[in-house]
């Protein structure tokens, strides 16, 4: 495997135990379909979340938070709506919303970690 896959290996698993940390349930992980895949889709009460997860060793290249542009919202959005399609029992009675985990350090397990929340 490739480093740059290990770490972002790594990074994803880091992500979910962040996010059953923090009370999620993680439902699927690395979920694909035609459009794409996503990397995490998690619930929290009344909301699923779809996950995007970004790890770099450094911010030299920029922080993770920047490959998040309209292109990229649109299309987790696109693999939201597939998301949701196939799997209504779970995606019933509950708002849907981004979310981006970056996190920043040449060891994703201590790096730092942030996560912004409905990021439309």
């Amino acid at each position: 495997m490739a480093a740059k896959d290990e770490l972002g290996r790594a990074g994803e698993e880091r992500a979910a135990q962040h996010l059953t940390g923090n009370g999620y349930t993680v439902l699927a992980r690395n979920w694909r379909c035609a459009q794409g895949e996503i990397d995490i889709v998690a619930t929290l009460g009344e909301h699923v979340a779809i996950v995007e997860v970004k790890t770099r060793r450094t911010i030299a290249f920029g922080h993770p938070f920047e490959a998040i542009d309209a292109r990229k919202r649109r299309r987790l959005w696109q693999l939201a709506h597939a998301w949701a399609r196939e799997n209504p029992e779970a995606a019933r009675g509950r708002a849907v919303r981004l979310e981006v985990i970056g996190i920043v350090g040449a060891d994703p397990a201590r790096g730092a970690l942030e996560h912004l929340v409905d990021i439309g």
